[in-house]
């Protein structure tokens, strides 16, 4: 059975999806991370760096933008990127003037104060400002719209040849400007014309939109956002023939079941309210396969363990055989059963953790070159429904995987956890949202499940100064939504993560 979980908090969403009740895919957003890849901004270059050739842009958000001379030109690659798909073009644009390409400096296209129309390519990670792309492309369920390239084309993921066929001659037959492209995506092999044409014309109207508020404008903003987690989350249940939406707030419920509206006729997806006091991802075990996510260490159920860690430079991951099978007369079948598992658990974790870059990955060493092939194959299939864009290498000598996956967006630890101010930032701490976020959550419980109206909150004198204000007025009137009372107190010896809630009746803690 295939459901999709929404969480929804006062600062934070959580998407989980669920295959035959083990947790296949998590995204997890976040209000000040609104900033998201296809976003539309009416930009100002603020200054340009000619050793790199790049400029920084002000849209107005957290950090300036960052775009270099090879986002502004037409590029397929970042395309592919930012809506995973490969690209059948009817011909080769990076091909096309080269020469006058590389004579070019970022002085020539950008000047300081210059209004630019860009396109966020990959949100800000850390410190770094978001990446930029001057080639704006306005994605639909079925198609893209390129409005300053003229490529058309279909996506490599349609494999059919009718299929292919049917809507090559459809987009070249639609009337619109020389100098704008259409692009099918993977769903539209089972669109209709009308529905095509229909969206065609949706996204046109989108860009005459963005035109005219970028000309109405006169400083930075925002012109076009990308759909939020919840629509994504919807499209993606109908696409993927997912049987049931569960959602745990009534508002998102409502909106969840006003957008599918549109869609009944091509799925019958049950979308229903969560009622139930547990908390919705304790209830399918959803917290507990995050926190196992955030360790070092996984084990396999063959006896194995992958290791995980993290550098500046790249993502290592260690298949290890552990206790397993070392009593089986076939030796060599057992480390291949146990890199098979390793393989579709690696695919697992990449997604989970949205792992990006650079990472490689040591498998046990195998005697016949067929087993190394097999692990190979096990892993490009476990990749196959990775939303990102990733590239695996062959099998070396050694038993290593080198491969690349896209990033465009933090990896869960960089979400939940900041610099451990105990240690000089050598080690990783939750960040004063997570744990906000966290005492959310365990009030909700402690009077949804529990059913304890009287409580007391002790925490960090640290974590106390950052709720002042706007947060504790949040979660106080939180409690008061439901009868409750919430009294503060900070203590502290506590770790700097910790909190407690006692019953203000009882005197005793709460097991949230």
């Amino acid at each position: 059975m295939d459901e999709i979980l929404l969480n929804i908090e006062s600062k934070e969403m959580r998407y989980a999806h669920l295959r035959n009740g083990q947790l296949h895919d998590l995204i997890i957003e976040r209000k000040r991370d609104r900033l998201l890849p296809g976003d539309i901004y009416r930009g100002e270059v603020v200054n340009t760096l000619k050793n790199i050739q790049s400029a920084f842009i002000r849209i107005n958000e957290r950090e300036n933008g960052f775009i270099h001379i090879s986002d502004i030109f037409e590029n397929t690659k970042k395309f592919e990127q930012i809506y995973d798909m490969d690209f059948d073009l009817d011909f080769d644009i990076n091909a096309v003037g080269e020469s006058s390409k590389q004579n070019l400096h970022i002085e020539q296209l950008m000047k300081p104060g210059q209004a630019v129309l860009v396109q966020v390519v990959k949100e800000p990670i850390g410190t770094k400002g978001a990446r930029l792309t001057s080639n704006i492309s306005i994605a639909g369920r079925y198609l893209v719209l390129l409005p300053n390239s003229c490529h058309r084309g279909v996506s490599r993921k349609i494999e059919e040849g009718s299929s292919r066929d049917r809507l090559k001659r459809l987009i070249r037959s639609f009337e619109m400007p020389k100098e704008m492209g259409l692009i099918c995506r993977t769903a539209s092999a089972k669109a209709t014309e009308e529905q095509l044409i229909s969206e065609a014309h949706e996204l046109f109207k989108i860009w005459q939109g963005i035109i005219e508020k970028f000309n109405q404008s006169s400083e930075p903003c925002l012109l076009y956002a990308e759909s939020d987690l919840i629509q994504r989350a919807l499209v993606t249940a109908v696409n993927k023939r997912v049987d049931r939406l569960l959602v745990d707030d009534q508002a998102v419920y409502q909106a969840c079941k006003l957008l599918y509206a549109g869609y009944t006729s091509e799925h019958p997806l049950r979308i229903e309210y969560y009622r139930d006091k547990m908390p919705i991802f304790e209830r399918f075990n959803v917290e507990r396969e995050i926190e196992k996510t955030l360790r070092h260490k996984i084990r396999l159920r063959s006896g194995g363990y992958l290791f995980i860690e993290s550098t500046q430079a790249m993502h290592t991951i260690d298949v290890n055989s552990g206790r397993s099978g070392s009593a089986d007369s076939d030796v060599e079948e057992s480390l291949v059963r146990i890199n098979l598992e390793a393989a579709e658990e690696i695919a697992r974790q990449l997604r989970l953790r949205n792992i990006g870059g650079l990472i490689a990955c040591d498998f046990i060493d195998m005697r016949q070159r067929k087993n190394e092939r097999r692990i190979l194959e096990r892993l490009k299939d476990g990749m196959k429904e990775d939303s990102a864009k990733c590239t695996i290498l062959g099998m070396n000598e050694f038993g290593l995987v080198v491969m690349t996956r896209q990033r465009t967006r933090g990896t869960l630890s960089q979400t939940i956890f900041c610099d451990c101010p105990y240690c000089n930032s050598s080690g990783m701490v939750k960040s004063h949202e997570s744990v906000y976020i966290e005492i959310e959550r365990s009030l909700k419980k402690a009077v949804d499940f529990y059913e304890q109206y009287a409580l007391r909150l002790v925490i960090h004198p640290e974590l106390d100064r950052y709720l002042q204000g706007a947060d504790r007025e949040f979660l106080t009137r939180l409690m008061e939504e439901r009868h409750g009372r919430l009294h503060w107190s900070t203590d502290d010896s506590l770790h700097i993560n910790d909190f407690y809630l006692y019953s203000t009746i009882t005197n005793k803690e709460i097991g949230t």
